[in-house]
């Protein structure tokens, strides 16, 4: 064990030395990003300059679809300056370094806003050696910070103070469901462990095998993702964080089941953020929502089962049981074997030939371990309880024109495998039916909210959600794989086509029009209309006045 983790170290160190650190330059004068491109060593100092934005809202966009590792911006800058984008950078990535250019006049106003954290304050005209010397102090400062990160004593130390044994062994107790409900409050206590919200959910964060660094060690990977996760949730919920079946999972406590939905959304954002600081893939599952600790169980197979679904929604982001399933509760523990719950997973997430391909896994093992032909049919009794039980719990029908039951005595094994396909695949069909369905059916809602509302300035997508109840983590993957793009696309291009209209049934002044549909800047919305039509406001009207 030893010798492997000198070698991790090792490997990680060589790995570790050829890292460059990627950079976002935000700057409202292109000659002024130019002349930094060329007069500095980016490569020589470990650095790549990953893009550039001109102001601070197309920059936080960049930011979000890609988290670079340092930021570097002007203050003044139209639309969103430079402090109003180092406010959300810090509210949503506390790790990343900001830089900021300053004006003289404008350097003790910037260095007010100390709750910010800003990693540089640097005076314009840039000076090439100033900006050198301050990458160098911040490749020195990233790299310390990875290799801690990365440090195995640190992390064991760290697992050992921040997981105590007792809390560990009674949360895995009540995960096994092997704590009487009347015992629960008095080992809580014994344990040190505070029961203060009435509500409480199980998240397990999942960490990718076959995505981890290469020349990694796996544990010490989910040790750092389990750090860093750790770190950015104790101080927002109320949590028992501890390892259970090789997986990071948390008990959180809740005062109202609907703070599940910001729970979600929290987690997405930790997921993503921990896979980019680790170069791993994180997803999280969240269970349901049970009320006291007796359900924890049944939260926890939630959990592992909304795990099951990034095939389905994607990686690198979390999963809330409760928004994909059809109303139902697929966090109930159906019996039977293996077989059977393969069967059971391809109806929900497979395709016809891996749900024939189940089902024929599952005879062919009824037909070489049952040795009567009463052990036979108990054997499909079986699966026939567990496909109507799983039925039940997903609001969907097993439809058959005579009883189930009847079919095992009256049917040959051949007759029932073709029955039991067809029923199968009619079960998987109204399964994809209803999660399409659902998902249309928020988008639709969505729209209509935005028809309703694509006025208000301050119209996001957190207030979609809040109308609708579901996370940002999930709207925003229903709403992109049913429309093929993202919300806030959408609501640009609806707030342009309405713009258009309005320049063309109207006489109203273009400002008039940009605030009729949700832009208090005029001059931004003359930005996004441009960038949408290729022309002003002003020369698309006269353009089509002329056609």
């Amino acid at each position: 064990m030893g010798l492997s983790l000198c070698l991790f170290v090792l490997i990680f160190d060589i790995i570790f030395s050829m890292e460059k650190y990627t950079v976002l330059l935000v700057d409202d004068e292109p000659e002024v990003i130019q002349i930094m491109q060329k007069k500095i060593d980016w490569e020589g100092l470990g650095f790549t300059v990953d893009g550039y934005a001109e102001n601070g809202v197309q920059a936080l966009e960049m930011i979000n679809a890609n988290p670079p590792d340092v930021v570097m911006t002007d203050i003044k800058m139209p639309y969103m300056d430079g402090m109003e984008l180092s406010a959300h950078i810090r509210e949503q990535y506390p790790e990343m370094r900001i830089v900021l250019f300053t004006g003289f006049d404008e350097f003790e106003y910037a260095r007010q806003a100390i709750h910010l954290n800003i990693t540089e304050y640097i005076l314009k005209p840039v000076n090439a050696s100033e900006l050198t010397e301050t990458l160098q102090k911040i490749k020195e400062d990233l790299d310390k910070e990875r290799k801690d990160q990365q440090n195995i004593d640190s992390l064991m130390k760290y697992y050992e103070e921040s997981l105590p044994a007792m809390k560990s062994r009674f949360a895995t107790l009540l995960i096994e469901n092997q704590v009487p409900s009347d015992q629960i409050e008095s080992m809580a206590a014994e344990y040190r462990f505070s029961l203060k919200e009435p509500y409480v959910c199980v998240v397990i964060f999942h960490v990718s095998r076959t995505h981890a660094p290469e020349g990694t060690d796996y544990q010490v990977l989910r040790m750092a993702v389990w750090r860093y996760v750790y770190d950015r949730l104790k101080n927002k919920w109320n949590l028992l964080f501890f390892s259970y079946q090789h997986d990071n999972v948390m008990i959180v406590q809740m005062h109202e089941a609907e703070d599940a939905t910001k729970l979600t959304d929290d987690c997405s954002i930790v997921a993503r953020n921990a896979g980019h600081v680790t170069g791993s893939v994180v997803t999280a599952g969240i269970g349901h929502v049970t009320d006291g600790m007796e359900g924890l169980r049944a939260s926890w197979l939630g959990a592992r089962e909304a795990l099951s679904y990034r095939v389905l929604y994607g990686t690198g982001r979390a999963i809330n049981i409760s928004e994909i399933t059809p109303g139902g509760n697929d966090s109930y523990e159906i019996g039977g074997t293996e077989s059977v719950h393969a069967i059971l997973q391809q109806i929900r997430m497979g395709d016809e030939k891996s749900l024939n391909d189940s089902i024929d896994d599952f005879f062919a093992g009824v037909t070489e371990h049952a040795t009567s032909v009463t052990q036979y049919r108990v054997e499909l009794s079986g699966l026939v309880s567990s496909l109507i039980t799983f039925a039940g719990n997903n609001q969907v029908t097993v439809n058959s024109d005579n009883d189930p039951y009847q079919n095992i005595t009256e049917m040959d094994r051949a007759s029932f495998a073709e029955w039991l396909k067809n029923v199968c695949l009619d079960m998987q069909s109204q399964i994809s039916a209803t999660r399409v369905s659902s998902g249309v059916s928020y988008v639709d809602k969505a729209k209509n909210y935005v028809l309703n509302n694509y006025q208000n300035p301050a119209l996001s997508i957190g207030d979609v959600c809040s109308e609708l109840g579901v996370s940002e983590s999930y709207f925003s993957g229903v709403f992109k794989k049913t429309t093929g793009e993202s919300f806030v696309s959408y609501l640009t291009e609806f707030r342009m086509e309405t713009a258009a209209r309005l320049l063309l049934e109207t006489s109203d002044k273009s400002y008039m029009i940009g605030k009729a549909v949700g832009f208090e800047d005029a001059n931004y919305f003359s930005y996004v209309f441009k960038k949408q039509y290729g022309m002003s406001p002003t020369r698309y009207r006269k353009r089509e006045e002329v056609k």
